[in-house]
């Protein structure tokens, strides 16, 4: 069951036409929200809704999208959309406003936009215990002043293909971006981590990345276990010399790194920083730790038939 301009409709039936202008330009943004299934509680947990629900609707406005429904409008609906399909599995929740006009001609004015949300089930994007191999990329993030890195614009993210099957017909997991001026900005879609004598480092949103909700989860989970954090630019020789890296987002969810370009990370093993991290947001958005339970939203379950 998906939400589609206006009603819950079997997913099958959420079609739009060729020349809708979304599809012809790529004139949409988008949020990938996870929602974990806690299978000793029966529970299904939103995780960072209403966080994601705001930037979502940041991000259609630099698309001239207007009016938009408030942010716990598009909870509501989400929230619905989930409890409609009643997983009992880790699921991928995905909001999109796009234009919706058809017609031929490439601008953002005067043209109507239309909100989906659809729930998908969503296992690992990367396979991550025992840490991934990433290469730095040819292909540069795209600019602020070209097309900003910090929404979630869904013509944008042919950059980040370039660069994904890049790296993976190379035979890495993932691939490292730089700045047009040479600092690391972030993975394919995926935010960037290092640690360095103990402290946890990560890039500034103004070196061209998405302003990560998983990120800033990341950060206050950091400081909330005592482990230092510096936000800095980070040179692509410092990772060769880093102590540990991994990457967030809701994709790959916390994935240590273990080589790039050819060269071990640290020891070549997860490291202990990143180790402890992980495992901490795994058990925190399953709703096992109470001092995170703020950043979930249970859903109501629809009973299946005969419950």
């Amino acid at each position: 069951i998906a939400y589609f301009e206006g009603d819950y409709v079997p997913l099958k039936d959420a079609n739009v036409s060729i020349m809708t202008h979304a599809f012809m330009y790529g004139t949409a943004v988008f949020e990938g929200i996870r929602a974990y299934w806690n299978a000793d509680e029966a529970q299904l947990y939103i995780l960072k809704s209403t966080e994601h629900m705001e930037r979502l609707r940041q991000n259609a406005s630099m698309l001239l999208m207007d009016p938009l429904p408030s942010a716990e409008e598009l909870n509501r609906i989400a929230l619905e959309t989930v409890r409609r399909n009643a997983p009992r599995e880790d699921v991928y929740v995905r909001p999109s406003f796009y234009k919706s006009t058809r017609s031929i001609g490439v601008k953002l004015h005067k043209l109507d936009h239309e909100l989906y949300v659809l729930v998908s089930p969503f296992g690992n994007y990367v396979e991550v215990e025992n840490g991934i191999s990433v290469m730095s990329s040819s292909w540069r993030r795209n600019a602020d002043e070209a097309i900003p890195a910090r929404g979630k614009i869904v013509g944008g993210y042919v950059n980040m293909a370039f660069q994904k099957s890049e790296a993976e017909l190379n035979g890495f997991d993932e691939a490292l971006v730089m700045t047009a001026d040479g600092h690391a900005s972030e993975a394919s879609a995926a935010n960037l981590f290092l640690v360095r004598d103990g402290v946890v480092i990560t890039p500034p949103v103004n070196d061209d990345i998405l302003e990560g909700v998983t990120r800033r989860a990341i950060l206050d989970l950091a400081a909330m276990e005592g482990i230092p954090t510096e936000v800095r630019s980070i040179d692509r020789s410092e990772i060769y010399i880093a102590d540990e890296m991994f990457l967030t987002g809701t994709g790959v969810q916390v994935a240590p790194v273990t080589e790039i370009d050819h060269r071990p990370i640290g020891d070549g093993a997860v490291g202990p920083i990143a180790r402890r991290i992980r495992d901490h947001y795994f058990d925190a958005v399953r709703g096992k730790l109470p001092e995170y339970r703020h950043w979930l939203t249970p859903v109501a379950m629809k009973k299946k038939a005969g419950k």
